[in-house]
């Protein structure tokens, strides 16, 4: 991650401070799939012993919980990521902890195995010991708004058109972003926003992470797989690509994740 991103964290960690006041302060990283917040967040952390940092990907739902919610209103549902298969209760409780914590506290940070699909048991998370001197979580749809019902009405996606042709998966996406999610933005003293140069990219960002992940070139049927996966997220993402966010610093990247422009909100 370069230097640019890192003093874009910077600025952000700066506004959050003194929002916070005497309170520890609490900063977003939002960013589409393959954007490299997780690694800007991890690379600010290695120069800032004292930052507490977690991700939104921690703290998914059980997938017994998911396959329940899929049952019940909607198939997709079964899939993690949307507004909806987060655990947000979890959350809030973290980050509640982190700023309440003193010297001599331990607290167990959230984490989840996306082999298993299900929680990492508290035995095994990491802990943060004592004060952190700032709390960083990252996520893809942090401070997005929620869309209008005119703007639910078609699909935009074939993913849409053909598994969500009542809209009923994404209505309720979208009451979820509008309901139990915003109080947790809330949280969030300041936003930076990494913001891609255009969708099509994402999934070529996304490839990547999973070759990666996966240790070798990924394969066309590898290639459908992630391109199905995206879709899941395509509605959030370029509502906030079109303005549909909340952020205190827009961070504009080429296709090489390179910095190319640097925004105050």
């Amino acid at each position: 991650m370069n230097s640019d991103a890192l003093n874009a964290l910077d600025q952000a960690v700066a506004i959050a401070r003194k929002r916070a006041g005497d309170r520890v302060a609490v900063v977003g990283v939002a960013g589409p799939q393959g954007s490299g917040k997780t690694t800007l967040v991890k690379a600010y952390a290695a120069f800032h012993p004292r930052t507490a940092h977690f991700s939104l990907d921690d703290v998914y739902l059980p997938s017994s919980l998911r396959r329940l919610i899929a049952q019940s209103v909607h198939p997709l549902f079964a899939t993690r990521g949307p507004p909806g298969t987060h655990n947000v209760m979890q959350l809030n409780e973290t980050i509640e902890e982190l700023v309440a914590a003193g010297d001599g506290a331990k607290t167990v940070l959230p984490a989840f195995d996306k082999v298993t699909d299900n929680p990492v048991h508290a035995s095994h998370r990491l802990v943060f010991d004592g004060k952190p001197s700032v709390i960083l979580v990252d996520g893809w749809c942090l401070g997005a708004t929620a869309q209008t019902d005119d703007e639910l009405a078609s699909p935009i996606n074939v993913l849409e058109s053909e598994r969500d042709k009542d809209a009923i998966w994404r209505k309720e996406v979208n009451a979820n972003l509008a309901g139990a999610y915003q109080p947790s933005f809330d949280m969030l003293d300041a936003i930076v926003s990494l913001q891609a140069p255009s969708f099509a990219i994402i999934q070529e960002w996304r490839c990547e992470q999973e070759e990666g992940l996966l240790g070798r070139d990924l394969t066309d049927a590898d290639r459908a797989r992630v391109a199905r996966f995206i879709q899941h997220f395509e509605r959030i993402t370029r509502h906030m690509m079109a303005g549909g966010r909340r952020a205190d610093i827009d961070v504009q990247l080429d296709e090489r994740r390179n910095v190319k422009e640097i925004k105050r909100q």
